[in-house]
């Protein structure tokens, strides 16, 4: 394979150069185009870039009309920035200058490249063909926005991602941490949003709370003592640039005895956490980090009944009281009433 200084040496040029001089004109003076944001560095980037070159070359020749252009964001970065360029590369096609979700993510030969492109000038001319029958029958203007959208395929993009499952960790202090990876591309750092949620986060064996024994459990557990799962449904944004939650967790083992046998017992730990924002260099992906300590010590909630002797000492004591009582009040009454000798 050609490499692309060969290329262009043999073959020219067929990629456009965008920077931020050219770039609205650019994409303002092709109704498709087809842009490719890149960093030099990016091993993907380097990859991709003589299929690049191959791939305008193709679409050239075919005489499509589509502008294929190419945006340095190592040179450019407050362009990239502009565009929310949060990998590289990015593959993202622009109809009449206005970006179409979601980006270009499937193989990067210039066979598929170039069916997408076909695919998306086919759209464009079916939506064209019904566009002007629905202006003739004088159509509902929000209808023909919504089928534009639908022929362009445009719909919006949520990069976010869903992590579940559980860790088998050592009764040690550690830590595990979620970071933005990607198997086919380079992350722009810049760009990289830790914002989260956690939906559930425990340690143990999870509580069921449709187990019939658990429900009897911890009905008689106050709640103060129930902290097992303090940073559910809680959201963790962040709004800034190079920024990322960390939480620092303590867990204490707590032992729930709510009676004599073993089915009134259960282990389970709670955990105490604090977070803060923690910010990095701008070279850095930030990662959100979960740092957990086990205590050494546990807590015990134990429900204790009273013996039977209990209350047969109680019911002595409340008669004994009874007797002394009566006795005082009686000696009272007597000196009170007592007649007197004259």
């Amino acid at each position: 394979d050609e490499t692309l200084e060969e290329m262009h040496q043999s073959q020219g040029v067929h990629v456009a150069e965008l920077d931020e001089s050219n770039y609205k004109r650019w994409i303002a003076g092709h109704e498709m185009a087809f842009v490719d944001f890149y960093a030099p560095w990016c091993v993907w980037c380097q990859r991709l870039a003589p299929t690049w070159e191959k791939f305008a070359q193709e679409i050239r020749q075919a005489g499509m009309p589509v502008g294929v252009a190419k945006i340095d964001c190592v040179k450019h970065s407050q362009l990239c920035r502009s565009n929310r360029v949060m990998a590289f590369p990015t593959l993202r096609w622009f109809h009449d200058g206005n970006p179409i979700s979601p980006d270009y993510k499937m193989d990067r030969t210039v066979e598929k490249l170039v069916s997408f492109a076909k695919r998306k000038l086919e759209m464009d001319e079916k939506f064209k063909e019904w566009d002007k029958r629905a202006a003739n029958n004088n159509e509902d203007p929000s209808v023909r926005e919504s089928k534009r959208k639908l022929y362009q395929q445009n719909r919006p993009e949520h990069p976010g991602c869903q992590v579940s499952g559980f860790l088998m960790v050592n009764r040690v202090p550690g830590n595990f941490h979620i970071e933005a990876r990607s198997k086919s591309h380079n992350l722009n750092a810049a760009m990289t949003n830790l914002s989260h949620v956690v939906n559930h986060l425990s340690f143990g064996d999870p509580i069921k709370a449709a187990d019939r024994k658990t429900r009897r459990i911890l009905k008689q557990v106050p709640e103060e003592h129930q902290q097992f799962s303090p940073m559910d449904d809680t959201r963790y944004p962040t709004f800034k640039f190079h920024q990322a939650f960390h939480h620092y967790i303590k867990v204490v083992s707590t032992h729930l005895n709510m009676g004599a046998s073993t089915a009134n017992s259960m282990v389970t730990y709670q955990f105490l956490e604090q977070s803060q924002i923690v910010h990095y260099d701008e070279a850095n992906v930030p990662e959100a980090r979960f740092s957990y300590d086990l205590s050494p010590m546990s807590v015990v909630v134990q429900k204790e009944g009273r013996k039977w002797y209990d209350y047969l000492t109680s019911l002595c004591a409340i008669i004994g009281g009874t007797f002394t009582t009566l006795g005082l009040i009686d000696a009272t009454l007597y000196k009170v009433f007592k007649p007197k000798k004259l």
